[in-house]
């Protein structure tokens, strides 16, 4: 009995079924060779295949002769290849990618491969490695060098020494009558200087002697009491200090709303405790607080003038109760000026009477 040797009978190619096996693509020396030997096992023509895959027929000329040159853009060319190749029954993928390999695109920067650059750091790596250790220990040797060579023994100083013979008090080279006493304490510090007075002036402003204790007590006496002083806890607004001499601070959280006399709004807003507005001199308007009057302290000329009595009050009153305070406060001071310096003047003439009736001794 003859053994298979692999070949095929003539009986199954005479079948009417049967088709040659199409070479691969990968076996030829180029695509080139590839596709012309797969389209002559086929036996159809390049006219035939150019209708088929709708590539003009030049195209396939030029992918059979590897004349990539003449192909239109790459986007095209690979559509072709691929085209081409599905037509003659091969394997489309590989040969599109044997055409990038055979006709690389020249916009694209070729890379090293992965391993080429990592034998790269494995082959320098050591020198770096022992270039780096180096350069530590220089600058390591050279801080302890520098250390080492500043370094010196202590050594006794000939400027230090004392004589045995030197005792508390004594002083090195002097004779023994020459002795330092205890140190005594610094002197107290002292950066600012006494306040000066002028004398009499005190006197002459206010009509009482500072000397006098008597006089003192009496001011003090018949003094108005003195009201509680506007204390800033917030923000202020309104008005400069110079141009206003009524103050409304509220005790708590509370809106304060102040309206012209046409209906324009002076100031509006919502205060915090400790918040305060300024009251202009002049302006006829009226403070709006709601049903919160008791909750906004009314200070007058910087003194504290009770809180506001009523959810609208005109402002032209409170400007007018700080003037009145104010003149009032002025003519007190000038009636006890006036009565200070009559006293005096009455003291002062009684003396005089006194002194010219005492006799004089004669020798």
């Amino acid at each position: 009995m003859a053994l298979d040797a692999g070949g095929t009978s003539e009986e199954l190619r005479a079948h009417p079924d049967w088709k040659d096996v199409v070479p691969s693509v990968t076996d030829a020396a180029t695509l080139g060779d590839g596709l012309r030997i797969a389209r002559e096992y086929s036996g159809r023509s390049l006219a035939e295949l150019s209708s088929l895959t709708r590539v003009p027929p030049r195209y396939l000329t030029a992918l059979e002769q590897n004349d990539f040159s003449t192909l239109p853009n790459r986007v095209f060319s690979i559509g072709y290849v691929r085209a081409y190749a599905g037509a003659l029954g091969l394997d489309e993928q590989l040969a599109v990618e044997r055409f990038k390999r055979e006709s690389p695109d020249p916009s694209v920067p070729l890379q090293a491969p992965v391993g080429v650059a990592f034998e790269e750091v494995r082959r320098y790596s050591p020198r770096l490695i022992a270039a780096g250790l180096a350069l530590i220990i220089a600058v390591v040797g050279w801080n302890v060098f520098q250390r080492v060579s500043l370094m010196r023994a202590p050594q006794p100083s000939d400027l230090t020494a004392i004589p045995e013979s030197w005792t508390l008090g004594a002083v090195p080279g002097q004779p023994e009558a020459l002795r330092l006493s205890a140190p005594r304490p610094a002197p107290p510090d002292q950066t600012i200087p006494a306040l000066y007075i002028t004398p009499g002036l005190e006197a002459e402003l206010t009509g009482v002697d500072p000397a006098s204790p008597e006089a003192l007590a009496a001011a003090a006496f018949g003094a108005p009491p003195v009201q509680r002083a506007f204390n800033p806890r917030g923000a202020i607004y309104g008005a400069s200090a110079g141009a206003s001499q009524v103050v409304i601070q509220a005790r708590k959280a509370a809106s304060l709303v102040v309206r012209m006399a046409d209906g324009r709004v002076l100031f509006a807003r919502q205060l915090a405790a400790g918040d305060a507005w300024r009251a202009p001199a002049g302006v006829a308007a009226v403070v709006d607080v709601s049903s919160h009057f008791a909750d906004f302290d009314v200070y007058l000329n910087g003194e504290h003038g009770g809180t506001l009595t009523a959810e609208q009050t005109p402002l032209s009153q409170l400007n007018a109760r700080a003037q009145t305070l104010a003149r009032q406060a002025a003519a007190e001071v000038v009636a006890r000026t006036q009565a200070a310096q009559a006293e005096a003047q009455a003291q002062a003439e009684a003396v005089a009477v006194e002194t010219a009736q005492v006799p004089t001794t004669g020798g």
